[in-house]
């Protein structure tokens, strides 16, 4: 992979850890979501409507994915509002490929080799070392991960279709601006304007200028790759999970023992398994 590609694929996974953790120690992380939502789709309208190209055909998988970036980031926010970031991040992150490669056997047909089956058997104990101890708490927020990285495997596989007929920065804004037009009227309606005016600050702008930021230079970094080299770049991606499990540790004082982190380690050994399968 030329070190390009390699510096901003890293980069990708500080930014997506990143936007992730400001998420995660607001404190109210609904609100603060929605505020990054809508910052994040403002400031990028510009970007997107300089490029803006979308064919009709990518209207139909575009409606699919917002409708399910609504379910993500609603579940992603109450996860983070009620659970610890060490836990959900990478039980979400890890499982969405996991899934989608289930998905591609049993509907597609498709085959599993070697690399497959060792990246399916190591995100599951990785899996099972962040979720540690068998707590009330702790099986929550496994739950609510999972559902999460259901959504991230649902949107992503619509998403490759509609990235057929349409710009990837003008489709990314069409499939993130829906969303923040519902998700920010009903919480306004729900916990009241007072409590998105309290998350309007610059951590919660960050995250959402994050969150298109970490597409952008994920983006860069694919198409600055040669194409025997995207399983890399996908692999390298991944490590957003254990800097978010390190990140969790350092500023939000999680309990991050050993076996979590060898856990993170082990969901990215993973995912990179399935990326090269």
């Amino acid at each position: 992979m030329p070190t390009t590609s390699l510096v901003l694929a890293l980069c990708a996974a500080f930014v997506h850890a990143g936007w992730n953790l400001l998420l995660s120690r607001a404190r109210d992380s609904e609100a603060a979501t929605a505020v990054a939502l809508a910052a994040g789709a403002l400031a990028f309208a510009p970007v997107a409507a300089a490029t803006w190209q979308v064919g009709a055909r990518a209207l139909p998988y575009a409606a699919g994915s917002a409708a399910l970036e609504l379910v993500y980031l609603g579940l992603l926010a109450r996860a983070y509002q009620e659970g610890e970031l060490s836990v959900v991040y990478p039980v979400a992150r890890g499982s969405s490929p996991l899934l989608i490669l289930i998905f591609s056997l049993v509907v597609l047909g498709a085959t599993l080799d070697s690399a497959a089956i060792v990246g399916i058997c190591l995100v599951a104990g990785g899996v099972v070392l962040v979720r540690g101890s068998g707590e009330v708490a702790r099986r929550r927020d496994l739950r609510m991960a999972l559902a999460i990285g259901a959504a991230i495997a649902a949107y992503t596989l619509l998403d490759k279709q509609g990235l057929e007929h349409a710009h990837p920065l003008s489709y990314l804004e069409l499939v993130v601006a829906l969303p923040a037009l519902v998700y920010v009227p009903l919480l306004a309606r729900k916990r009241g304007v007072a409590a998105l005016q309290a998350e309007l600050n610059g951590a919660s702008i960050a995250a959402g200028l994050g969150m298109f930021g970490a597409f952008g230079l994920a983006l860069a970094a694919i198409r600055l790759a040669p194409s025997d080299s995207l399983a890399a770049v996908q692999a390298v991606r991944e490590t957003s999970v254990v800097i978010a499990v390190v990140l969790a540790r350092l500023l939000l004082g999680e309990q991050v023992t050993r076996l979590r982190l060898a856990g993170a380690v082990t969901v990215v050994a993973g995912v990179a398994a399935i990326a090269v399968a």
